[in-house]
């Protein structure tokens, strides 16, 4: 290989590097990941993970947590200063399920001292992230059925699909 041919393939692979967030260099993420696999009104539906890294270039431009990093978001620093770094990077690590369920009503009320009263659940939390992210970029899906497609259940919940009412209103109908 000539020495010219060798500073290219030098220059490619250092610009791969540079490109890559430090962060992703030596975690082992997937490409894709199920999202909703337990909604009731909206199916599952395979989150592009790789395509979302690539336009980001940064972990924590979605995670606020980021695993090997110390705290940065300003609302957690107050109390979080001198953490370690994160060891969990999943949303559903901090934000519940199920945050107004028995079980997380009794935690949340057993610690006079929790701050994290006021924390979205699992799926509050991830659309404020999504959609406020998908807001700010063009052509960004941020309706519902744009990533979900709604199931039977959904259909009923919302009046929608064939359960939609059928014909024009009646004086005693809206």
């Amino acid at each position: 290989m000539s020495a010219q041919r060798l500073r290219f393939a030098v220059m490619v692979v250092a610009t791969m590097l540079a490109l890559t967030p430090g962060s992703a260099l030596s975690l082992s993420v997937p490409d894709t990941l199920p999202l909703n696999s337990q909604g009731k009104l909206y199916e599952s539906f395979q989150f592009d993970h790789a395509r979302h890294i690539k336009l980001t270039r940064e972990c924590s431009g979605c995670h606020h947590h980021t695993a090997g990093t110390l705290v940065e978001d300003p609302n957690c620093i107050r109390c979080h200063r001198n953490s370690g770094e994160n060891k969990v990077v999943r949303c559903r690590g901090c934000h519940l399920a199920d945050p107004f369920s028995a079980a997380s009503l009794r935690e949340k009320n057993s610690n006079p001292n929790m701050y994290h009263l006021d924390k979205p659940g699992l799926k509050g939390a991830m659309h404020q992230n999504c959609i406020g992210c998908h807001k700010k970029v063009a052509k960004a899906p941020i309706g519902c059925t744009e990533c979900h497609k709604r199931k039977k259940a959904g259909d009923a919940f919302y009046s929608a699909g064939n359960f939609a009412p059928r014909g024009k209103p009646g004086k005693d109908e809206h």
